[in-house]
């Protein structure tokens, strides 16, 4: 397959775990940037990064990189690029724009700019134009300004990664999926000793816990925006969801998840099961500070 280059962007401080978890995968020339790694690699490698990286929030495809001074440049900059080869007019899409730039200040003009000079393309070459949609584009584009540089992304993940899709109910202020994934990669549990969460809340990193101790891609049960790209290979696809699927495992260690909240206790268990979890996770009403461990060793992990 041919290889080509990949950013995958994370939290602040999982670069490292990222990078790991990208090596473990089979990237090469894995390198580390601010809130983000590159490296290069192939469709089956998108695939997987989507599918199953924990420290992942969206994985980009770069397509096209320009000097831009001012509104003019940009546009022309994105009118000259071919979008018809990219996407069709019969299929929607949105913009997502960073700038850290003297010359663009304004992330949502960037955005509207791009955006006209897309449509403008469409209509010269079909006389009508592809619709905007913000809530569930087919096809997301990511734009990031550094001063002059222009750095236009396919998103191919579509939602960011942290929606798996399991916590479909939440308490207040609960963890980041992919945030709790990261503490706990970090932390270097390796589902060989007992977890603990003891303030489990929405159960977050008891799901993530028990995701990890059953080798569960977080991405199996969601849809990615590559899907509607041209190019998607659907064979190779269903051939890498089986294979993740037939690597899953029985957690061999406890994952105890505790609330002081009866109604958390519901979410957690109905989050549980959502993830397909539910036989892995002990949950209980306790008072953490009145709490005793079950076992002879074991991990706490919490969000007070």
């Amino acid at each position: 397959m041919i290889k080509f280059q990949i950013i995958i962007k994370t939290l602040s401080g999982l670069e490292d775990a990222l990078s790991c978890e990208i090596i473990k995968l089979g990237g090469s020339e894995v390198k580390k940037l601010k809130r983000a790694v590159k490296f290069l690699g192939d469709d089956k490698l998108l695939y997987l990064a989507n599918l199953s990286l924990r420290t992942a929030l969206r994985v980009l495809v770069p397509i096209n990189e320009f000097e831009a001074h001012n509104q003019d440049e940009l546009y022309e900059g994105i009118y000259n690029f071919p979008w018809e080869q990219i996407f069709t007019k019969e299929q929607t899409f949105a913009i997502e724009s960073v700038v850290n730039s003297r010359n663009f200040n304004n992330s949502h003009y960037v955005s509207l700019k791009i955006k006209d000079a897309i449509v403008d393309r469409f209509r010269e070459k079909y006389g009508s134009r592809p619709n905007i949609n913000k809530i569930n584009p087919d096809i997301l584009i990511d734009a990031y300004i550094h001063n002059d540089s222009v750095s236009i992304s396919l998103d191919s993940s579509g939602i960011s990664l942290d929606k798996r899709g399991y916590r479909k109910f939440a308490n207040e202020a609960p963890i980041n999926e992919v945030l709790a994934a990261g503490i706990i990669e970090i932390s270097g549990w390796n589902a060989e000793i007992d977890f603990y969460d003891p303030m489990s809340g929405s159960g977050t990193f008891a799901v993530e816990a028990a995701l990890k101790a059953c080798k569960i891609a977080p991405g199996k049960n969601r849809k990615f925006s590559f899907q509607n790209w041209p190019d998607y290979n659907y064979s190779l696809f269903s051939e890498l969801k089986d294979r993740l699927q037939s690597e899953e495992t029985v957690c061999s260690v406890g994952i105890f998840s505790r609330d002081i909240e009866l109604k958390n206790l519901e979410i957690i268990a109905l989050n549980a099961k959502n993830a397909g979890v539910s036989d892995c996770i002990d949950i209980k009403k306790e008072d953490f500070f009145t709490s005793k461990p079950i076992g002879a060793s074991g991990s706490i992990f919490l969000n007070p």
